[in-house]
């Protein structure tokens, strides 16, 4: 008598993960690492990861932020984005610190 045929037990993927550490970091390119660097040192990539964001994008535009970040993991993507638009503008903060101000030998006139 034929042993019942049984199906393999179905392997659910892994949630892609971002390394913890700057020497781990492989995939992104070195500025995309910096910024995820930075992130994780002003305390943004620690905790539990509960939250989901879900949204349709463009197959092109995808695929273009992978190749141009050196990622190929979709979530990755979505932590490196939400971390460069977390950062601080640096120029931002220059323009807003030096409103108004102009140094002794500007001159306005052409």
């Amino acid at each position: 008598m034929a042993a019942p045929h049984t199906s393999p037990p179905t392997k659910r993927k892994a949630p892609a993960r971002i390394p913890h550490g700057p020497a781990q970091v492989q995939g992104p390119t070195p500025v995309h690492a910096s910024v995820l660097d930075e992130a994780r040192r002003a305390g943004l990539l620690e905790g539990e990861r509960t939250e989901h964001v879900s949204f349709r994008a463009p197959p092109a535009l995808l695929e273009a932020a992978k190749r141009e970040a050196g990622i190929r993991s979709t979530s990755e993507l979505g932590v490196l984005a939400l971390a460069m638009l977390a950062r601080p503008d640096p120029v931002a903060a220059f323009f807003r610190r030096t409103e108004g101000q102009l140094g002794p030998d500007h001159d306005l006139e052409y």
